[in-house]
């Protein structure tokens, strides 16, 4: 067992999401599926929890009921390699959800993702302080981040 997990709460939905994100990430699977009982706060013999793992990291999808909502409070960031993997996630990730700036997301069951290619990390962290400008405010003006422009960007001061 992992000592750090994240638990998502869903009202009704944990089960389709977890099959969801499964099918979006490789090497990535279903693990325990648990069920509400009688007496307890959900509907006997409901999905109550699903325990999944995405690309290595253990995850728990909660039926919890409609009391508290997901925000952007919190997000999960997926590291790209390259334009192919950010084209992938993002359009995967956002398919009935809302796409917004910089490379965030709304998935459709409202848990927010930034879609974030690895290089963006060395552009911003760049000592010429024209360069990480220049990058920014490219990113800024994209929602799914392109990184030819970003690299342009930088390469341009």
């Amino acid at each position: 067992m992992e000592k750090l997990a994240t638990c998502l709460w869903f009202d009704g939905k944990a089960e389709e999401a977890a099959k969801f994100y499964t099918s979006v990430f490789d090497d990535s699977f279903i693990g325990t599926v648990t069920y509400y009982g009688e007496g307890s706060m959900g509907a006997s013999g409901t999905v109550m929890t699903v325990i999944f793992n995405l690309a290595g990291q253990e995850f728990m999808a909660l039926n919890g009921g409609p009391q508290y909502k997901l925000t952007p409070a919190i997000s999960l960031m997926v590291y790209c390699r390259d334009q192919v993997e950010v084209d992938h996630y993002w359009e995967r990730l956002s398919e009935g959800g809302e796409k917004s700036v910089c490379g965030w997301l709304t998935d459709r069951f409202g848990v927010s993702w930034q879609v974030i290619p690895t290089i963006l990390g060395k552009l911003l962290g760049d000592a010429d302080s024209r360069k990480v400008q220049n990058v920014t405010r490219a990113m800024l003006q994209m929602t799914k981040l392109d990184i030819a422009v970003l690299q342009a960007a930088y390469d341009q001061a």
